[in-house]
C-alpha cells in the first residue's frame, strides 16, 4: 500500500522513517514521556529503530500504522499519532482491534496537538478505513490523555487492571454508519 501524507491544520502526518529514529529516541529516553506507560524510557537509538522496523511490518501487513507527526511551521518531529492493528496481545480481554494511539515529545505538551491529531485520525478511522470501532486505552490516572479522548468523542467503556494491577482506561469511539 502506498502510504500520503496528511495534513491538519498545524500538523503534517506522514509514514514513520528511519531518519525519525534520533528524534524518537529523544522522545522515548525522556522519563515523562514513560509516567504513564508500560515501558522504561528508551537507553539506545537502536531501540527506536527496531520500533520503527515494527511499525514497517504493520504497514506492510495491515496497511496502518503509527504516523510520523511534524509541526508544519517549523518541520519538527513531535511524536507519533495514529491507527494500528492489534493482534500481537491481548488487551482487557480484546485481540485483533484497531487502536488509536499518540505519543508525544513533551515539548509539544499542552499546545493542542494531541487533540487536533486525535480529531483526524478517529474522522480517518470511521469514515476512510470504515472501521467498525476504533478502540484506545490509557493509564487510568493519566488525566491529560483521558480528556483528550473524551473531547474527541470517544466513549469511556470501563476501568480495568493490567496483570501487575495497574488500572487502565479502554475507550471506544462505534461507526455508526454502518
Amino acid at each position: 500500500m502506498e502510504f500520503i501524507t496528511f495534513e491538519t491544520e498545524r500538523l503534517l502526518l506522514r509514514p514513520l522513517e528511519l531518519t525519525d529514529a534520533e528524534a524518537m529516541f529523544a522522545m522515548d529516553s525522556n522519563p515523562d514521556v514513560h509516567t504513564y506507560l508500560w515501558q522504561k524510557p528508551s537507553t539506545d537509538i537502536a531501540e527506536s529503530i527496531k520500533v520503527i522496523e515494527y511499525v514497517h511490518r504493520q504497514y506492510n501487513q495491515n496497511n496502518i500504522g503509527r504516523f510520523a507527526t511534524i509541526l508544519k511551521e517549523t518541520g519538527e518531529f513531535i511524536g507519533w499519532t495514529g491507527i494500528k492493528f492489534v493482534d500481537d496481545h491481548i488487551e482487557n480481554g480484546n485481540t485483533n482491534f484497531y487502536d488509536y494511539g499518540y505519543r508525544l515529545n513533551p515539548k509539544f505538551w499542552n499546545k493542542g496537538y494531541a487533540t487536533e491529531a486525535t480529531q483526524f485520525w478517529l474522522t480517518y478511522g470511521i469514515d476512510q478505513l470504515k472501521v467498525s470501532d476504533l478502540n484506545a486505552y490509557t493509564h487510568a490516572q493519566n488525566g491529560a490523555s483521558n480528556k483528550v479522548l473524551g473531547r474527541c468523542g470517544m466513549t469511556f467503556m470501563e476501568e480495568y487492571p493490567d496483570p501487575e494491577g495497574v488500572f487502565w482506561t479502554w475507550w471506544q469511539m462505534k461507526n455508526t454508519n454502518q
